[in-house]
């Protein structure tokens, strides 16, 4: 099988709601990796199917590090000059991960549970005692990530609208201002900076002072750098993607209130709810990171050269049929799920333990707390963000 010859562009068209875009099933059928022209940087590959994306995210001879500082085509207008884990290849990446991922063991991750169910139920009883109608971005989708990334890395919640402002400037698309990207990220780095410096002086056992102890003490140190960015990193993908997803999910569950019924009835089955709507829901409006080929690479029948760029759908290969059964249908009690909203391979996602734990105890919160929520607007009037590269709600009124 050969890709197509000409060059697509992509993204393929202006992103609506939580649509997976319907060129995507053709594609996987037709042309697993084929040609695109991407918005800047120039023409690349673009795999859509389980297989040939797991390949892609797993096999070293792409690499990620190969985009730092090049014009390479990507679908953003910035181009990223700061080695993070999101960034790098083994063994950096390697050491990198190691250093920090004693955070984020599954053990950790379980002993916030009590603290965020808790915090989760007393969003949902504010919103209750304030009446209907209620914004739950505003009451649930926003506040909890954003109060448990502050807990865990020790940034004061009363920041949080200043974090949040920058953090929606750069994950901000293609219409986005570069150089408004650049000084939204050039203000979280020296915000950062400052409570680095402030754990230095009087160290805490929260996450930024355990990487400044990793920085200062380890074997193996973290540079000044890579303790900032990896802070900005954490913060980004704890507060953007997990506070869309919460509104994506109950937004899913409430245009489909027999499901939210079902499982208010039953909330053993929020596991795997969770699980399903991960699959379901795609968060990104395009392709995300581009990686480079170090070398001649077959993937999917198609000869990739060293030095091409090679983009992956995520949310094409969670709906790849070969692999899941009705898989353009929302099934809640889906068993058998090996999506890929976290990723694979040596970068699959390190936080993908604490935004399970979020959004598990954030549906629970919702399910016990309004058994019989609704939209308080039809579903048609809903305002979806249109200048990001997450999707997301805007505001998601819900009556009960």
């Amino acid at each position: 099988m050969t890709a197509v010859s000409t060059a697509t562009p992509y993204p393929f068209g202006p992103t609506e709601a939580l649509d997976v875009d319907p060129r995507c099933p053709v594609l996987r059928r037709e042309a697993p990796v084929s040609r695109i022209s991407l918005p800047y940087g120039g023409q690349a590959w673009l795999a859509v199917r389980h297989a040939e994306v797991r390949q892609v995210l797993s096999d070293p001879r792409f690499s990620r590090a190969a985009l730092l500082g090049a014009d390479v085509p990507r679908t953003t207008p910035r181009v990223l000059t700061d080695p993070t884990i999101l960034t790098t290849d083994p063994p950096r990446h390697t050491r990198l991960r190691r250093l920090v991922s004693g955070a984020f063991t599954p053990r950790r991750v379980e002993a916030l549970r009590p603290a965020a169910a808790r915090l989760a139920d007393g969003l949902v009883a504010a919103l209750a005692e304030a009446g209907p109608p209620a914004d739950l971005v505003a009451g649930l989708a926003r506040p909890l990530p954003s109060r448990i990334m502050s807990d865990l890395l020790g940034v004061p919640y009363e920041d949080h609208d200043r974090f949040f402002g920058w953090a929606d400037v750069v994950v901000g698309g293609p219409g986005v201002d570069p150089a408004e990207i650049a000084s939204a990220f050039a203000g979280l780095k020296d915000y950062l900076a400052g409570l680095v410096a402030a754990r230095r002086a009087a160290p805490s056992d929260d996450l930024i002072g355990v990487l400044v102890a990793a920085r200062d003490e380890g074997d193996e140190r973290l540079t000044e750098e890579e303790l900032v960015v990896f802070g900005v990193t954490l913060l980004l993908a704890g507060l953007e993607t997990t506070a869309n997803q919460i509104g994506n999910f109950a937004y899913h569950l409430l245009v489909r209130p027999g499901r939210y019924a079902a499982l208010a009835a039953d909330p053993a089955g929020v596991p795997a709810a969770v699980e399903e709507l991960l699959r379901y829901t795609p968060i990104a409006t395009t392709a995300g990171f581009t990686r480079v080929a170090t070398e001649d690479v077959e993937l999917g029948g198609v000869a990739v050269r060293a030095g091409e760029a090679v983009l992956v759908d995520l949310d094409s290969a969670n709906r790849d049929e070969d692999v899941f059964a009705g898989a353009e249908e929302l099934r809640l009690d889906r068993a058998d799920n090996p999506h890929l909203a976290f990723g694979h391979g040596p970068h699959y996602c390190l936080g993908a333990g604490l935004a399970r734990l979020e959004l598990d105890v954030a549906l629970r919160a919702l399910l016990g707390g309004f058994p019989t929520l609704r939209l308080a607007v039809p579903a048609a009037d809903l305002r979806w963000h249109t200048a990001k590269v997450v999707r997301g709600l805007v505001e998601l009124p819900v009556a009960w």
